[in-house]
């Protein structure tokens, strides 16, 4: 696939060229019914495991991929205890994490999302209910929505041993259920370094909500956070630029 112009007035190439009709039609059907897509959203049992509470005040670490960082990092950017939300790439070097040569899906890299949370005012359990309900599809093996190849696995970053623990028994826990039509692929994938994405990536749903891609895939999932999980839902998110300024 083509890749995106490093101009974000130009980012139609890989991720919005879905034909003009389809983007036409697509976003003409949206704008007539904005939830038809958030009703998709996945209502899923939380985890029965989680990390052990927090004996201080320390915010935490999780990394997570479900295809196109925008959308997952907009998603997560709206949840109550969150304090940012970053952008980029988990799986391969540090030399190759760049948007050009992740695009080429030979890096090892997905595009992931750094999410740094209050653990007394959201879980990582919770975290991870969030992500497999509403952000992405996790029986979806190496492609979410129109993109695909191994950049856009379903893939969680555990930072140490107790996140490891507690996403593997939380996928066990859904396959056991039956919470999804077919098997979870969701890969957990210890020990790598995340690396932040470009800065035109940051913060692109808002920025960018009118994008034709942001409006058929990634607006849903907001709106299916806000419908599913009322509770943590944040009308106001957290952006990259403001921790920058």
């Amino acid at each position: 696939m083509p890749v995106k112009a490093r101009s974000p007035l130009t980012m139609l190439s890989r991720r919005a060229l879905l034909g003009a009709a389809a983007v036409a039609l697509g976003a003409a059907v949206l704008k007539l019914s904005p939830l038809a897509a958030a009703e998709e959203a996945r209502i899923i049992p939380p985890p029965a495991t989680d990390e052990a509470a927090a004996s201080d005040t320390s915010q935490k670490v999780a990394v997570l991929a479900g295809g196109c960082f925008w959308g997952v990092q907009g998603v997560f950017q709206h949840v109550d205890g969150v304090s940012a939300a970053v952008s980029g790439y988990a799986g391969g070097e540090k030399a190759t994490a760049e948007y050009e040569k992740v695009g080429t899906g030979r890096t090892g890299h997905a595009e992931a999302v750094r999410i740094t949370y209050d653990p007394r005012k959201v879980s990582y359990a919770k975290l991870l209910q969030i992500y497999f309900s509403v952000a992405h599809d996790p029986t979806q093996l190496n492609r979410q929505g129109p993109d695909s190849g191994t950049q856009y696995r379903s893939a969680i970053f555990p930072v140490d041993a107790e996140q490891a623990r507690v996403a593997k028994a939380y996928i066990g826990q859904l396959n056991q259920a039956r919470a999804y039509d077919a098997a979870i692929v969701t890969k957990i994938e210890p020990e790598r370094a995340f690396y932040p994405a470009e800065a035109y990536h940051q913060d692109f749903l808002t920025r960018y909500p009118t994008h034709p891609y942001i409006v058929i895939n990634d607006i849903p999932k907001v709106e299916n956070l806000k419908r599913v999980f009322p509770q943590l839902y944040r009308n106001k998110p957290v952006l990259v630029s403001q921790a920058l300024n």
